[in-house]
């Protein structure tokens, strides 16, 4: 009927009309703003991403920082040929231990590392002929000094038994067990007792497990000491 072709008619302009504003206002409308908001949209409910902060530099390289009042120190042994000894106290005194000669080192001697600090002085002594030298370091220490050793390569088969007792008595439980490229570190007081709950001590013998070859892995010993033992 006449009435439903009108009808019919209406609908089609009206939706002609719905499209053309629907083209238009997108020409006209900035893309930017849909494409952020559609982003916003899918963002929502995923969990933020949570980035740890850079870790700060420690001294000795510590993991966490010593409590104010006390002194850091790390004490790590020679690995192998490459990997030398290195003794740390509170940065200030930060050897890496080459020992000035490195054939001396790779001849495969031995060497004995021995540091005073608070005597502000260090050593490094070449356990094949100088055991006595270290003898005579150590009790010329004054009373009162922090007393850090540590071994490269062999530290121990020429090591004469008046070191090794000075040793002990400065509260060594290793030194008599030390064996040909044993890695082993220490720390000692001289005239005032270290706490119990410090890492003083630490050895690793040579076996057929040995990480470098002849040679076995490194060891570390690491802590703080509190200023008012001193």
């Amino acid at each position: 009927s006449l009435a439903d072709l009108v009808k019919l008619a209406g609908l089609l302009l009206t939706w002609l009309a719905a499209w053309y504003l629907g083209c238009l206002f997108a020409a006209f409308m900035p893309k930017k703003p849909i494409t952020t908001s559609i982003a916003n949209l899918q963002g929502i409910g995923r969990k933020p991403v949570l980035r740890a902060p850079i870790p700060k530099r420690q001294k000795c390289d510590h993991w966490s920082p010593c409590s104010p009042g006390n002194y850091a120190y790390r004490i790590l042994s020679g690995g192998g040929k490459a990997k030398l000894a290195k003794i740390c106290f509170e940065d200030d005194l930060d050897i890496p231990l080459y020992c000035n000669n490195l054939q001396r080192f790779l001849g495969g001697w031995g060497v004995f590392c021995l540091v005073c600090v608070l005597f502000t002085s260090y050593r490094i002594i070449d356990s094949t002929e100088h055991s006595g030298e270290m003898v005579t370091f150590i009790k010329n220490a004054p009373e009162g000094s922090l007393l850090l050793m540590v071994t490269h390569d062999d530290g121990s088969t020429r090591l004469k038994n008046d070191a090794r007792k000075l040793v002990e008595e400065l509260g060594s439980k290793e030194v008599w067990n030390m064996k040909f490229r044993s890695s082993w570190a220490f720390i000692a007081a001289k005239g005032f007792k270290l706490p119990d709950n410090i890492q003083k001590e630490k050895i690793n013998h040579s076996d057929k497990n040995n990480r470098y070859g002849g040679w076995p892995a490194e060891i570390q010993i690491e802590g703080c000491i509190p200023r008012n033992l001193i």
